[in-house]
């Protein structure tokens, strides 16, 4: 919210001058200022939006990034409170200075990227926030298993960003923002505005319209209706302040009289045919609209759906806003995240302090189609394949955290049956030399496959197939 909006709503109020503005601090209350008409959305309409996106993808937990401001602080608390609906939390918040430098962003994004959560929401302004991708590619947090989520006014101004910024630092990234049917009027309209834009300023690069811009629009054609409709009735007038000494500039305005006349249609006002859509103004607040989810690929988005507070998440919308049928599985449409991944993020995994799992695979003839191992020379480290590391890959996958984890081959002694096997086995688990071990450890009668984990203080036992 800033200084300039705080002023002029304040002398509309003082003078009873209706204010439209497209201010979209939910700190701006329309209650609390009764000549003030929102004419956009609060950044708090979004929010549930968002929880839906992270309940979609099942994400337990969230980092706000937002920034130091009046603007960046504001859809906090309506945030914190859609995710806690869903049952998400907010495991940290990573509040950003605009005057921060590189290093300063550089050394938050390192000490994000200790910790576990991997899904992120970015309420930054475009300069602010461009700075914060290019410095989150530099920490490595712009590969697969990263899932970052970026607010509306941001992905509104995404041309705004310089392209070279997106495609190397912004691949992946998801964004929301309201929905600007295109119609006849609109199309029109931008060919009238660019024809005049390049006659007015022929040496400036071409600027798109932005939803801010039509809003803009929208508001000043429902105030001149407004003031149509009211015209007629009277002469707008003021009313001068009683002479008194001491005044201030701004106590001498006086009260206009057409004011509240005017606040009164401006209120309640619709737009069927608004530039931005379906222009309705009630009780002074723009109402919502749908929301369109994007995916960024390339120089700009793509959209891979859409979001209302009745229907949800949808692949498609009818001309009128309302949703059609829903997309299979409530899924959004195809997306390309971070690393040029398909797989959805979990949302979670060890920290880059954490502890790899140290798995034992035994060293020993037998089946191939059990277990096999072969050494990666490039990599440094061990390869197995065989029914039992298929086994513990689907174990690891099914987990609701990414666990990652390193082959260790070992060798056991010849005989399964003699004691000094099983003593040996457990010897290598129980002294933490290993957190588990991998493969046909012990094949008998009862047992075709099994191995052992001790992580982080939990043990397991996993078999292929239970005792006869």
């Amino acid at each position: 919210m800033s200084s300039q909006t705080d002023f002029v709503i304040d002398l509309g109020n003082r003078v009873k001058v209706p204010i439209i503005s497209p201010a979209t601090s939910p700190l701006l209350s329309v209650k609390e200022n009764p000549y003030f008409i929102r004419g956009a959305l609060p950044s708090s309409c979004q929010t549930k939006a968002i929880a839906t996106i992270v309940k979609n993808y099942n994400w337990r937990e969230v980092v706000i990034i937002n920034e130091d401001s009046s603007y960046g602080t504001g859809i906090v608390p309506h945030l914190t409170d859609a995710l806690l609906e869903i049952g998400t939390l907010v495991s940290y918040r990573s509040v950003i200075s605009p005057s921060a430098n590189d290093d300063q962003i550089l050394r938050e994004l390192y000490k994000l990227n200790t910790m576990q959560t991997r899904v992120f929401i970015v309420h930054l302004q475009p300069f602010l926030a461009s700075r914060l991708f290019l410095k989150a590619k530099e920490a490595g947090m712009m590969r697969s298993g990263y899932a970052w989520i970026i607010t509306d006014l941001l992905t509104s101004l995404l041309d705004s960003i310089d392209h070279s910024v997106i495609e190397s630092s912004m691949q992946g990234v998801l964004g929301i923002k309201p929905y600007v049917p295109r119609t006849n009027e609109l199309i029109n309209f931008t060919k009238r505005w660019r024809r005049r834009f390049r006659q007015e300023y022929p040496d400036m690069d071409p600027v798109e319209l932005k939803v801010f811009g039509l809003w803009a629009y929208d508001g000043i054609t429902a105030l001149a209706k407004a003031v149509e409709k009211v015209g007629g009735t009277s002469i707008p007038k003021f009313k001068k302040a009683d002479a008194r000494e001491n005044l201030t500039d701004l106590d001498a305005l006086g009260t206009s009289e057409l004011g509240s006349l005017l606040l009164y249609s401006m209120q309640n006002i619709t737009l069927k045919t608004g530039l931005s859509g379906d222009f309705r103004i009630v009780d002074g607040e723009l109402q919502p609209s749908p929301y369109q989810i994007v995916n960024i690929i390339g120089k700009a988005d793509r959209s891979i759906g859409f979001w209302t507070e009745k229907d949800g998440i949808s692949c498609k919308l009818k001309m009128n806003g309302k949703t059609t049928a829903k997309c299979n599985n409530k899924q959004l449409g195809a997306i390309i995240w971070p690393g040029e991944s398909t797989i959805v993020p979990r949302g979670w995994e060890i920290s880059t302090s954490g502890k790899k799992l140290r798995v034992g695979v035994p060293i020993k003839g037998g089946l191939d189609e059990f277990i096999k191992e072969e050494i990666d020379s490039k990599k440094q480290g061990v390869i197995a394949t065989g029914l039992s590391i298929d086994f513990f890959n689907e174990v690891i996958q099914y987990l609701p955290y990414a666990v990652p984890y390193e082959l260790i081959p070992f060798q056991l002694p010849d005989n399964p049956t003699s004691p000094d096997y099983d003593d040996h086995l457990d010897y290598k688990v129980s002294s933490k030399e290993y957190d588990a071990v991998v493969g046909d450890v012990i094949i008998l009668a009862s047992r075709v496959c099994e191995f052992h984990i001790t992580y982080y203080g939990v043990r397991y036992f996993c078999s292929c197939a239970s005792k006869e």
